[in-house]
């Protein structure tokens, strides 16, 4: 289930990280994901030892070859039941693109304003999807950053 939260949880181990990143102009940035079909936000697993900030700025380099503000708003989290760990969502902002030719994992990324996202987003998933749901609090949120 998801839980938006202020904090991260920390009464079990968080084991993936994602962000929904926004651009100097507000846009938001989401991965397409050629093997599901689908904008996906972008992050994964914490591999070994990794802390949440080196795994999550290994993932958006490997997804979008975007680097990320030092500053990120905890928006959500999922507890995962069959591992008894958690998955955690960031608001994050853009701090540059890099170069990036997309042959890890995705096959690149996509920017756009929030409504226009959000109409993607329903259209390949439908009103109540989980990501929709990210991209709601997301817009409600994003003015917590002091300079979007």
């Amino acid at each position: 289930m998801l839980t938006f939260i202020n904090e991260l949880p920390t009464d079990k181990k968080i084991a993936g990280v994602h962000t929904i990143p926004i651009t100097e102009e507000g846009n938001i940035m989401m991965a397409w994901d050629e093997d599901e079909q689908i904008l996906t936000t972008i992050g994964g697993r914490v591999e070994g030892n990794e802390s949440l900030e080196v795994a999550l700025t290994r993932e958006v380099m490997e997804e979008s070859g975007i680097t990320l503000h030092d500053e990120k708003i905890p928006l959500a989290c999922w507890y995962w039941d069959s591992t008894n760990t958690y998955t955690v969502w960031y608001l994050s902002r853009v701090d540059q693109f890099v170069s990036n030719t997309f042959t890890l994992e995705k096959t690149g990324h996509v920017i756009s304003n929030f409504e226009t996202m959000k109409q993607m987003v329903r259209k390949m998933e439908g009103a109540t999807s989980i990501r929709m749901q990210l991209l709601i609090e997301a817009e409600k949120r994003v003015n917590q950053f002091s300079c979007v």
